[in-house]
């Protein structure tokens, strides 16, 4: 046939690449992302409570990868979901090291006041799942341009229907 090229030859992927792809990859719901994020931060607040003392900065750290995963197991039809989830996740997972005193006032108010000093955590893992996520998303559309274009070019190279 005329114009056909053979593919080039597939390049081995970094080693990076290849470590990452042998890690469990699960595809999780928009609500099922969610739920995973808020979970684990609840968690990680409370270990941080019992062993840390309430340390931020153990929270805070802690969060990134809980966001990142956040944003790479979830399904790609609900990618916008993983940047919304995860600040909903800090500010839950917060409230354990929160401390606080005199009831719920000063409960809602030490809650309050972690997450305005804690700001920096927040927007940092926030940005996180949201640039995961955007990529996820180029990479995504360039997919689906590429085999457009390829049922293109092969509907273009076969011959019209009835004649053989």
């Amino acid at each position: 046939m005329y114009g056909v090229r053979p593919a080039p030859p597939a390049r081995p992927a970094p080693p990076f690449a290849q470590l990452l792809r042998r890690l469990p990859a699960p595809r999780l719901t928009g609500l099922g992302a969610g739920l995973f994020a808020l979970v684990a931060m609840v968690l990680i607040g409370s270990v941080d409570r019992l062993l840390f003392d309430g340390s931020a900065v153990v929270y805070g750290v802690l969060f990134l990868p809980v966001c990142a995963l956040t944003a790479l197991w979830v399904r790609e039809a609900d990618l916008v979901t993983a940047p919304i989830g995860v600040p909903i996740a800090f500010a839950a997972g917060i409230v354990p090291i929160a401390g606080g005193e005199g009831g719920i006032g000063g409960q809602v108010m030490a809650v309050v006041t972690a997450l305005a000093v804690h700001a920096g955590w927040l927007y940092g893992g926030t940005l996180v799942a949201g640039v995961i996520t955007s990529v996820r998303k180029v990479r995504q559309m360039s997919r689906r341009k590429r085999r457009i274009r390829a049922a293109a070019g092969a509907a273009a190279g076969a011959p019209p229907a009835g004649r053989r």
